[in-house]
């Protein structure tokens, strides 16, 4: 979803673009090489990186990511302007994203340095067969086993610290807008079903399967499909993930559907949304790493509304959604677009 499109239009679907450092993050964690101690603090070259306020934000910022070591970077090339705007990402909390070859490890470390911060984790899971349809960002799980395994992977290196799980960004919409298969339909609403399940069975874990974006709007098409894939056993579904409808209008979809879904609260991706969406140029790619967007809303559980849980940054902002406009491949940190993004946030 890195770079997600559809059988409609592509702008109404698209926009995840995996992750892909998510396993040297979780490496440095599990080896002890993070230089930050119990309060998520640390110091390179100049650069601190701390913790949101508890009662606020409880997710957990990752002091080694790569907007933090972008930071450090700026502090000691002496390009004081560049770090601070870059600080604005770095010191807010962002999905991690798993990765299927090291899933027990990364979600092992992560939620042990969350938990060592005395903070959430917060986790994507995005690894369902036949994922994206085969774009930028396709791939996924060989098969049903192989994607079972990676479930039962996941769940072990959570155990029963606090985490929240973003589960299978478009792995529903992409089954109502047509984009995948109907063969493969089945089989999907079963892995999905059975990943609620899973983690819904661990002490403490959250769990919100995706719901696609205000761009769709169709909420009475996809309201069905995911109780199928089990949203009423879930805590509650996710909007916007990676994409860049407005706060204000992602809020309006959540509680269309919400009110089809028995009323289960929502998250809201707000990492990229703070002017909305691209209108101009190709509408096949108005998704993918779009000019002039800027940061939204920071993460927080203080929405002022009982059915919004948070505002989350799912999509980790300076991080390309594929290789168009000029942007590396799906996943990569881009420090140009992140600075860009920082420099037109109000």
């Amino acid at each position: 979803m890195y770079g997600s499109r559809g059988a409609v239009s592509l702008f109404a679907t698209g926009g995840v673009a995996k992750a892909s450092v998510a396993m040297a993050g979780a490496v440095l964690l599990l080896a002890g090489c993070s230089s930050s101690d119990g309060d998520g603090e640390k110091d390179t070259s100049g650069a601190k990186v701390s913790q949101q306020p508890k009662d606020k934000d409880p997710y957990w910022v990752n002091p080694d990511g790569n907007a933090a070591e972008q930071v450090a970077s700026y502090a000691k090339d002496g390009k004081k302007d560049d770090a601070e705007l870059i600080r604005r990402i770095a010191e807010q909390p962002t999905g991690e994203w798993l990765t299927p070859e090291n899933a027990e490890q990364e979600a092992r470390g992560f939620t042990e340095a969350a938990a060592k911060a005395d903070r959430d984790a917060l986790l994507v899971v995005y690894n369902i067969p036949h994922r994206d349809c085969g774009q930028f960002s396709g791939g996924g799980a060989a098969d049903g086993n192989a994607y079972r395994g990676f479930i039962d992977q996941v769940a072990k290196g959570i155990g029963d610290r606090a985490t929240t799980v973003i589960l299978e960004p478009d792995a529903v919409l992409h089954m109502v807008d047509g984009c995948t298969p109907d063969e493969f339909h089945e089989e999907r609403y079963d892995l999905l079903r059975g990943a609620v399940e899973k983690f819904k069975s661990l002490k403490n874990t959250k769990v919100y399967l995706d719901a696609g974006n205000a761009g769709w709007g169709k909420t009475d098409n996809i309201a069905e499909p995911l109780k199928l894939a089990g949203v009423e056993q879930a805590d509650g579904f996710s909007v916007n993930v990676s994409n860049f409808y407005t706060t204000a209008d992602s809020t309006k979809y959540g509680k269309d559907l919400s009110s089809k879904v028995g009323n289960k609260p929502f998250v809201v991706d707000t990492s990229r949304n703070g002017n909305g969406p691209y209108t101009e140029g190709d509408p096949a790619e108005n998704w993918c790493n779009p000019p002039g967007r800027a940061l939204g809303e920071s993460p927080t559980t203080q929405t002022d509304d009982d059915l919004v849980d948070a505002y989350v940054w799912v999509k980790r902002p300076g991080e390309s959604d594929g290789t168009c406009k000029g942007g590396p491949k799906a996943g990569q940190w881009w420090p140009e677009y992140a600075l860009k993004l920082a420099k037109a946030t109000k």
